[in-house]
């Protein structure tokens, strides 16, 4: 019996990688997006916007 995968990301056969999303949010309440399909980049420019003082959180989500 296969173990399920809890987010079900890993079984859709369409998708040749994966895409991370990450969220900035600002101390005036403005929101940012960018999209990576690598996540190592995507962690890279997560913890780069996280060490500006104007950044509120910073965080990667994966979107598919």
């Amino acid at each position: 019996m296969a173990k399920e995968d809890k987010d079900g990301f890993s079984r859709d056969r369409r998708r040749k990688h994966h895409h991370w999303l990450v969220s900035v949010y600002y101390a005036d309440g403005e929101k940012f997006g960018r999209v990576y399909t690598d996540k190592d980049k995507a962690t890279r420019f997560a913890e780069r916007q996280r060490r500006s003082p104007v950044v509120k959180t910073a965080r990667v989500t994966q979107v598919s």
